[in-house]
C-alpha cells in the first residue's frame, strides 16, 4: 500500500509518494497543473490508499480535480499538525512526506471537504460580508468628514440616502465635497451589489429546512441564519454540542496544570464566521428575548459584559446544534434552563 502527500503552494506543489516503510517511491516539484500531478500519481494509483492535501487558501482546484479523477483525498488540518521542533532540517519535501506518513499511521488530523456546490454559495455569503465591511468603512468616512466640517454627525442611514444633489446641499468646501462624492458613489455601488448577492443567497438558502429552524431562534434573522447554515455544513459532522460550540469559537481556550491556568491554547482554531454570527445573535437576542437578557445579566453580575456576551453566544450555539440535530424549533426553556 502506498500513501501520498502534497505540499501545496501558490504556484507549485511538491508531490511525494511513500510505501508502508516510509520509503519514498516518487517525488517531484510540479507547477500547479492538475494534469501533471495526475500523471505523476497515475503509476501508483492501484495501491494508493489516499492523497493528503494541505488546507491552504487555494486547495479547491486540486482537491476537486483529484476527487473527480477517482482518488481518495484527505484535507489536512494544518493547525492541528505539530512537527517535532528539534528537527535540524525541514523543507517542502519533508512536509509532503510527513503528511503521507501521518496518513499511513492513521493519525492525520483532517478537515471536512464540503461539496463544491455548497462551497460556492458559502463563499458568496463571505463575499457579502466583505462588501458590507467595505461599505461600512465608506459610511464611517462620510460621518467623520461631516463631523469635522460642521461639528454634527449624520447617521449611517442618512449617509446611505445621500446622492450627488444631497452632497451639494451640505455646502462643503470643493475638495471636501469631492471626497464625499467619491464615498457616496462607492456606497451606492456597494449597496446595489449587496442587494444582488442577498437576493441570490435567499434563493439558494431559504428553502433549506435548517434555515427555517434557525430563524426560530431569538436574535437570528435572515442574514445570520444564512451564514450559520452555510458555515456549518452538515451538522452530523459534529459529534456533540461541545464540538460544535468549539468550532464556532464559543468556548474558552486554556491549558491547565495542577488546577491552575498556565496558558491559552489555539484561540483561532475554529470558524471565525460562525463566531461572528453567534456573537451578533447574542447581541440581538438580548433585545428580543427576556430569557436571553436575564441570562446575560446574571452572567454579567458575576463576571463582566464581554464574558457574559460570549456565554450567551455559547448557549445559542449549543441550542442551534440540538435544533439541527433533532429537527425541532427553538425551545427557550430548554436553552436557558
Amino acid at each position: 500500500m502506498n500513501y501520498s502527500g502534497i505540499d501545496l503552494h501558490s504556484n507549485n506543489s511538491v508531490v511525494s509518494v511513500i510505501d508502508e516503510t516510509d520509503r519514498v517511491v516518487a517525488e517531484r516539484r510540479l507547477p500547479n497543473d492538475l494534469a501533471k500531478i495526475l500523471a505523476l500519481l497515475a503509476p501508483w494509483r492501484a495501491e494508493l490508499a489516499g492523497v493528503v492535501v494541505e488546507s491552504t487558501y487555494n486547495w479547491y482546484w486540486l482537491v476537486d480535480g483529484l476527487q473527480a479523477a477517482g482518488f481518495v483525498v484527505h484535507l489536512a488540518n494544518t493547525t492541528a499538525i505539530k512537527k517535532y521542533d528539534g528537527l535540524k532540517h525541514s523543507g517542502d519535501e519533508t512536509d509532503a512526506r510527513y503528511l503521507a506518513h501521518l496518513l499511513r499511521l492513521g493519525i492525520l488530523p483532517t478537515g471536512t471537504i464540503l461539496p463544491a456546490e455548497h462551497r460556492q454559495v458559502r463563499d458568496l455569503a463571505r463575499k457579502r460580508m466583505q462588501l458590507v465591511r467595505s461599505r461600512t468603512s465608506h459610511i464611517l468616512a462620510v460621518e467623520n468628514i461631516t463631523a469635522r466640517q460642521s461639528g454634527t454627525r449624520i447617521t449611517s442611514n442618512q449617509v446611505k440616502q445621500l446622492d450627488q444633489a444631497a452632497v451639494d446641499q451640505l455646502h462643503l468646501p470643493d475638495d471636501v465635497a469631492l471626497a464625499v462624492r467619491a464615498n457616496v458613489a462607492l456606497i451606492t455601488t456597494l449597496s446595489s451589489q449587496i442587494a444582488i448577492v442577498e437576493k441570490r443567497l435567499q434563493e439558494k438558502v431559504a428553502p433549506r429546512p435548517d434555515y427555517s429552524l434557525l430563524t426560530t431562534v431569538p436574535g437570528i434573522g435572515q442574514t445570520l441564519a444564512t451564514i450559520i447554515v452555510l458555515e456549518t455544513g452538515t451538522i452530523e459532522r459534529f459529534a456533540s454540542a461541545g464540538n460544535f460550540a468549539s468550532y464556532a469559537r464559543c468556548v474558552d481556550s486554556q491549558r491547565m496544570s495542577n488546577g491552575k491556568k498556565k496558558s491559552e491554547g489555539n484561540t483561532r482554531n475554529g470558524n471565525p464566521y460562525l463566531c461572528w454570527a453567534f456573537i451578533e445573535a447574542a447581541n440581538f437576542a438580548m433585545h428580543f428575548s427576556t430569557e436571553a437578557r436575564q441570562f446575560y445579566e446574571r452572567k454579567k453580575a458575576r463576571t463582566n459584559s464581554v464574558v457574559a456576551r460570549k456565554a450567551l453566544a455559547h448557549k445559542l450555539a449549543r441550542a442551534c446544534f440540538h435544533m439541527l440535530k433533532e429537527r425541532k424549533p427553538f425551545d427557550v426553556n430548554r436553552c436557558f434552563a
